[in-house]
């Protein structure tokens, strides 16, 4: 079974976040989502190696400058608990590549609510706005439908 750890960072440039359209897999529980760049952790990794590892694997980028901005923990009906390090990055080298999990595309900041993403996403990507201090958000979900969100201990 995969780590139920996971990271997911969201690279920026330009007002403008990298993202992922998950439309090339067939088994994927972020089918047709856009979501950020990351993916569960391996034996022994820490978060910041799984970080580093999985954007590299899917964009070619190397980041330079990175901050772990919170924690989500996602529950749902349909699948295991998983624990989802946060994270922006603003610095990286090299260039975008290709990635066989999805197609990369930059988006404006103010453009990601329009998108088909998580409900619970649109919570944490207003608080990456508000450059919120380090967070811990439980969201729940009974298929693709947000039944609860706590925000550090408290009910949304």
């Amino acid at each position: 079974m995969k780590s139920n750890m996971t990271t997911l960072c969201y690279i920026e440039k330009e007002n403008q976040y990298l993202m992922m359209h998950r439309v090339k897999k067939e088994k994927d529980i972020n089918k047709d989502k856009w979501v950020g760049i990351g993916g569960h952790f391996e034996e022994d990794e820490s978060p910041e190696e799984c970080l580093l590892r999985e954007v590299s694997e899917e964009t070619g980028l190397m980041l330079l400058n990175y901050r772990l901005r919170g924690i989500i923990t996602f529950i749902s009906d349909r699948w295991q608990t998983e624990y989802m390090f946060l994270y922006t990055a603003d610095r990286f080298e090299g260039e975008v590549g290709s990635c066989d999990e999805g197609n990369l595309e930059w988006v404006d900041k103010a453009r990601v609510y329009e998108l088909p993403i998580w409900e619970g996403d649109k919570i944490f990507f207003r608080l990456l706005e508000q450059d919120a201090p380090f967070f811990s958000l439980k969201l729940r979900y009974m298929g693709e439908e947000l039944t609860e969100a706590v925000l550090n201990g408290e009910c949304l």
